[in-house]
């Protein structure tokens, strides 16, 4: 044999599995229709599902809705019950207008020692307190600001 000829065997990588299954796959027109059809359903189908999500939401919060109205008005026909009980109608003008019986002695408590509060919280003095804010410089700008601005009245902030 000449040295043209003669063969010698070389050995291969060899191939990962995923090279393999890569390799294996044969991709005929039918499927590529396929794939196509299948995205353009997704396309065309996303928007409607995501209409048909939302409108369940909707459904389901108006009818929580609807229930709470409904526990609302079974309170309300509660309440209109016990008015027809005169207990409950003494007992509600004796608390809210402070309404005796002849010959009883009530008593009006003043200070019963609760600590009476702002809305956010602090504690309300009975001391006489100065402000410190300057009521002419406030006038003064709330006067120039009044020439001088295009703005309609509602717009405005106070100084």
């Amino acid at each position: 044999m000449s040295e043209r000829t003669r063969k010698v065997p070389v050995a291969l990588p060899e191939e990962a599995a995923h090279g393999q299954w890569m390799r294996s796959m044969r991709f005929s027109g039918f499927t590529f229709v396929m794939l196509f059809v299948l995205v353009l359903a997704i396309v065309v189908l996303a928007p409607s599902l995501r209409t048909l999500v939302e409108q369940q939401n909707q459904i389901a919060e108006l009818r929580q809705a609807v229930e709470d109205q409904k526990n609302q008005v079974s309170d309300l026909k509660t309440d209109i019950a016990r008015w027809d009980d005169p207990a409950y109608i003494e007992a509600q003008a004796r608390d809210r207008l402070v309404y005796v019986y002849p010959g009883d002695y009530t008593y009006l408590v003043i200070d019963d020692g609760k600590t009476i509060t702002t809305d956010d919280g602090a504690p309300i003095s009975d001391d006489i307190q100065t402000t410190r804010v300057d009521w002419v410089r406030g006038l003064l700008s709330s006067i120039v600001t009044a020439g001088t601005t295009t703005d309609p009245a509602t717009e405005l902030d106070a100084p």
